[in-house]
């Protein structure tokens, strides 16, 4: 078949290589020669690269640029063959996951930690990135509030705005995720409505720093002091914000306490994979100390395969991943992220000057360097579809509708990335108005998410959808 594009009306968006590539619904008689494979996945790279090379894609690209990914791609290459859980063949596995523990846990303060308490020292392991290091830590809690207080029906609290990987936990570990709500203007979680929900089976509360819909930092502190006082556990889902807010903070911005430095912390994620600037696929999970850590693995001494153990939800796992991640922190040094946040907020801050520029948008708390914005005078979801016929990839948000747009290197190497997005979102704003009484194309699906028979509706469309994509 031809790698020859088709005409644009022509190609599903979910599909566009169908009928260009060959489709194998079975493994060939005959193996391809290496070249035609190469320059096939070639193109499909590619095409698919100058989508997030302009600079107007939020979020999803986090690396640091085309070199330092060829850097990481050639520190893979030497492992790709290995699993970390053969550490007696391979003990550079450890030794770069110890070290990247060690270093994680050093940039989140965990010196704090001994001068609170002598006993404890921050501990963790790698795992394959933020949900399994969040569903870790919840299963942590599950099993320590069994061992420990003797709670069979556990129950944990978090914010609305917390990420659905602790509800993926709850419904995979047969724990009661409590769900308090956030509300206008301040959007974080609200601390007296976390204790007023405590009870005899709560073995954890839950904070983000930042959340996923808003970048914002919920009030920490007062969670902390919670946990200490009902001798529970409290986890901080840095996965997001854990690898560029300590570095923010360094460059002089106001930036709440947001990690171990909070004596109630008991654990926290932090994705490597993201501002750590990692390859896809790695993040940390962090214990205040090793009798936490100690809940998380998983041991069956008496299979009659062998003696079988595993520190992660993961059996197998690339040790190219771990080499690739540990090379990161290592090249890229505290030198390296300070320059990397400063890039970043120096994008950021311009978008932010945009949005409060524009008088139809309100500006969703004091952001970082995730900006996002909602409107009382336009349909929100009416500029983001003018904003995607601009070529600009926001993130729609829901209950109440809002967008976001979330600041990653790839913007950094767009001169002035901020002109054409504030130039776009007023002329987004004018196209709103003109659409004003009619329904967004965005709207279709997020407007059925504030019912049950919505939800359920939803449920149906997404899990219909990634039947679509999985069928060749």
């Amino acid at each position: 078949m031809s790698d020859q594009k088709p005409e644009e009306k022509d190609i599903d968006p979910n599909k566009p290589y169908k009928g260009r590539f060959e489709s194998y619904h079975s493994i060939p008689e005959k193996g391809r020669d290496k070249k035609s494979l190469i320059n096939e996945l070639s193109t499909m790279a590619n095409e698919e690269n100058e989508k997030w090379k302009t600079g107007q894609v939020s979020g999803t690209f986090y690396h640091a640029g085309d070199e330092h990914r060829k850097f990481l791609n050639e520190a893979f290459s030497f492992f790709s063959h290995v699993n970390t859980l053969q550490f007696d063949l391979c003990p550079s596995m450890f030794k770069m996951e110890s070290e990247i523990i060690s270093m994680t846990a050093k940039m989140l303060n965990c010196d704090a930690v001994k001068e609170q308490n002598p006993e404890d020292e921050v501990c963790g392991t790698v795992t394959s990135g933020g949900s399994e290091s969040i569903m870790m830590a919840m299963k942590v809690y599950r099993d320590w509030g069994r061992a420990e207080k003797n709670i069979s029906a556990p129950e944990i609290i978090m914010p609305d705005t917390a990420h659905p990987a602790f509800d993926k936990s709850g419904n995979y570990f047969g724990i009661k995720m409590v769900h308090i709500p956030v509300s206008e203007p301040d959007f974080r979680v609200d601390p007296k409505a976390v204790e007023a929900a405590i009870n005899k089976n709560t073995v954890a509360i839950v904070g983000s720093a930042g959340n996923y819909p808003y970048g914002l930092i919920d009030p920490l502190e007062q969670l902390s002091d919670i946990a200490l006082k009902h001798s529970i556990g409290f986890h901080v889902d840095g996965c997001l914000g854990g690898f560029i807010l300590p570095w923010i903070e360094k460059l002089g911005y106001s930036i709440p306490t947001f990690d171990f430095r909070l004596s109630g912390l008991t654990s926290m994620s932090a994705d490597t994979h993201k501002y750590g600037f990692g390859l896809k696929g790695t993040s940390v999970v962090l214990y205040r100390n090793n009798t936490l850590r100690r809940y998380q693995y998983f041991n069956v001494p008496d299979w009659a395969g062998g003696m079988y153990a595993s520190p992660t939800g993961a059996g197998s796992r690339s040790g190219g991943l771990t080499a690739a991640t540990w090379s990161s922190l290592v090249y890229m040094g505290e030198e390296g992220y300070l320059k990397g946040a400063k890039g970043i907020m120096d994008v950021a801050d311009k978008i932010k000057e945009a949005v409060q520029g524009i008088p139809e948008l309100i500006l969703i708390g004091e952001p970082t360097f995730v900006v996002s914005f909602r409107s009382e005078e336009v349909d929100i979801y009416h500029v983001n579809d003018f904003m995607k016929t601009k070529g600009w990839r926001f993130n729609c948000l829901q209950l109440p509708p809002a967008m976001h747009f979330c600041v990653t290197m790839p913007q950094t190497a767009v001169p002035d990335i901020a002109e054409p997005m504030a130039s776009d979102l007023k002329e987004g704003v004018e196209y709103a108005k003109s659409k004003a009484g009619t329904v967004a194309q965005t709207t279709a699906l997020y407007g059925l998410a504030g019912t049950l028979e919505g939800n359920e509706q939803v449920t149906e469309l997404v899990f219909g959808y990634f039947d679509y994509l999985y069928a060749v």
